[in-house]
């Protein structure tokens, strides 16, 4: 989870570091212990009003295409120097319109242990082709968790950063 320091620190640098001419507005930062994802807007190819809902589409992937070839290097010396000054992996995305993509992102190992009744949840995904295997169908259920619980989670990561806020109050703050 991030910290709203983080988010400051690393929103900062990247306001100082990147180009100006690459995105609008407001970058979509998205930090965790492992990896920092940078979301950025592009504009959208400008179209005909009444153009199909997939001519749109793909008039947005084939932009993001090009902004992704076209910024490579460029992307992947930024990276470098924020993985170097945050310790974590770097990875890129970005919204066109309605699309919104993200190049690379860090696939992390998570070790748990189930008991059988979880074991069971996952080999029933996989022997229903929901999921190739017990990894995808955990990954699955977490993203099924988070859809559903959304305003649950924003609410706990409110709470947990007004106790970052607290503790930084606190008697220690000093030393």
């Amino acid at each position: 989870m991030s910290t709203t320091t983080e988010q400051e620190k690393v929103r900062g640098w990247l306001t100082g570091r990147l180009p100006r001419d690459w995105f609008e507005g407001e970058l979509e930062l998205e930090i965790d212990r492992d990896e920092i994802l940078i979301v950025g807007r592009i504009p959208a190819p400008e179209q005909k009003k009444d153009v199909s809902a997939a001519e749109r589409s793909a008039a947005e992937g084939g932009r993001i295409k090009q902004f992704r070839e076209d910024t490579r290097e460029r992307r992947i010396e930024i990276a470098r120097e924020l993985e170097h000054a945050a310790r974590r992996k770097v990875a890129w995305g970005v919204r066109c319109g309605e699309t919104r993509t993200v190049f690379t992102s860090l696939s992390a190992p998570v070790m748990t242990r189930l008991r059988q009744p979880e074991r069971q949840v996952l080999d029933t995904l996989v022997d229903a082709g929901v999921a190739r295997s017990r990894s995808d169908a955990l990954g699955w259920c977490v993203k099924l968790v988070a859809q559903h619980s959304e305003t649950w989670l924003a609410d706990l990561r409110e709470a947990m950063t007004k106790v970052e806020e607290i503790r930084k109050a606190g008697p220690d703050a000093t030393r």
